[in-house]
């Protein structure tokens, strides 16, 4: 199953975003909040972030996968929005403002067109 396939890529990199917080805040010995860290709140915010829209994603790829759509297709829509996933935690790690806005437009975008997919087929 190609789901599977980028459900554990996305789980994977879900770790990865975890392990930058506990990072920070053992060097930092921050234990709750942020304690005005700013490299702590990016990290917060990229994870928290991902995990706001990562269970749609893998969810549309599965009932689209469910469905027989065109496994390319599905493949394009589970590395872009992996590739969303990482443009944006890098430009909250970099502070890059235009590189998250990139992040999340593809994020949306990806989304979007999984949305529209599914429908489609539902009305067909």
């Amino acid at each position: 199953m190609i789901t599977g396939l980028y459900g554990s890529l996305l789980a994977l990199f879900y770790i990865k975003l975890s392990f930058e917080i506990i990072t920070v805040r053992k060097r930092e010995k921050i234990g709750l909040g942020d304690g005005g860290n700013s490299q702590l709140t990016n990290a917060i915010r990229a994870h928290a972030n991902f995990i706001e829209y990562t269970p749609f994603a893998v969810l549309l790829l599965f009932i689209l996968e469910m469905q027989n759509f065109n496994g390319i297709a599905i493949h394009i829509a589970g590395m872009s929005f992996f590739l969303a996933r990482v443009v944006h935690w890098q430009a909250l790690k970099r502070e890059n403002l235009r590189l998250r806005v990139i992040g999340m437009a593809l994020t949306f975008l990806v989304l979007l067109a999984l949305s529209i997919a599914n429908l489609v087929l539902y009305i067909n």
